[in-house]
């Protein structure tokens, strides 16, 4: 039997002592944005989500949520994961989190 995300709550937080921001299921955890904050600049490095919730959405969901807290908190986002990197094209409304000048290095 695989595990699913459909019915078992699930939530985003911060985890600064890991320096990642992780997606629980149902408790456990599905998933991490690995990062490096230095000052107001955020270095998202790689993310990673559970073999056995991979199909689900949880990545994406987790990009937004963590996107939106660096928003929140007026982090200058540099994006080298390339799967947070590619939402981030995909959905040009946090393009403003990287730094103008910084863009096109990322490709976006």
């Amino acid at each position: 039997m695989t595990d699913s995300a459909d019915k078992q709550s699930i939530a985003v937080e911060d985890n600064p002592q890991q320096a990642r921001y992780e997606i629980r299921v149902g408790g456990g955890l599905a998933g991490a944005i690995y990062y490096e904050l230095q000052g107001d600049t955020i270095a998202v490095d790689h993310t990673e989500v559970e073999q056995r919730f991979e199909g689900q959405g949880l990545g994406s969901q987790l990009a937004r949520q963590a996107l939106d807290g660096m928003r929140r908190r007026g982090l200058r986002v540099l994006p080298f994961c390339a799967f947070v990197r590619s939402y981030m094209a995909r959905h040009g409304e946090y393009l403003d989190l990287v730094p103008e000048k910084q863009r096109a290095a990322f490709g976006l």
